[in-house]
């Protein structure tokens, strides 16, 4: 199977730790830098083990990394809806805020679907075909022969069909084309979901009393 390729996921890991740059620092755990330097620390070693090939230290390493983004993010969530009823911010900053928030819960949960559906990155190249898979793609339901005209024959999710996955959650608050097949799926589909919703019914709530 041909190989997946990394970058767009290491562009989303970046992306998240440039993001607490444009967030108060009362949003963020530590200094608004810390996230990028760890992520920074932390890709540098994945990409070369990748090259190297050790597949096992970079998975784990990648899912330390997953950990740490999730953590902060949620952390992030809990300080907005801590700090909504004391007004603290500009309705600016609010809306700054709350959106870079909401980008880094669709980046984060897009990294979990990519590293964890049917063994990772990795192991998917390892397979002749998708096997195992936590989510239902269209494509794995059309015909072979459909499949074959749709020149999909060969077709292998990456990373940018999991940001679509993310993407949808957070803005549909549920699946869309894309059906999760296993419980950990659904568990952190579920946990996407809530923080979207919350991130959502902040500002909402917030441009009510403005109003």
């Amino acid at each position: 199977m041909k190989a997946e390729p990394r970058w767009p996921a290491v562009i989303a890991v970046l992306a998240i730790g440039g993001i607490y740059f444009a967030i108060p620092d009362y949003l963020s755990l530590g200094p608004r830098w810390l996230l990028l330097a760890v992520m920074v620390l932390l890709t540098i070693p994945i990409v070369a083990m990748h090259r190297a090939g050790l597949a096992a230290p970079a998975k784990w390493l990648g899912v330390l990394s997953n950990l740490i983004l999730t953590g902060d993010l949620i952390w992030s969530v809990a300080l907005l809806v801590n700090a909504l009823p004391a007004h603290k911010e500009p309705q600016g900053t609010l809306l700054q805020s709350a959106a870079g928030l909401w980008v880094s819960n669709v980046l984060v949960f897009a990294l979990w679907y990519w590293r964890l559906d049917a063994g990772g990155p990795w192991q998917r190249e390892q397979q002749d075909r998708h096997r195992t898979a936590a989510f239902l793609f269209p494509q794995f339901m059309m015909e072979g022969e459909d499949r074959d005209q749709a020149k999909l024959s060969g077709w292998t999710p990456n990373f940018v069909d999991y940001l679509f996955i993310a993407f949808n959650t957070s803005t549909a608050f549920s699946p869309t084309d894309t059906a999760p097949l296993t419980r950990w799926a659904k568990a952190l589909m579920m946990v996407q979901s809530v923080i979207s919703l919350t991130i959502v019914v902040l500002l909402a709530a917030r441009a009510v009393n403005i109003l």
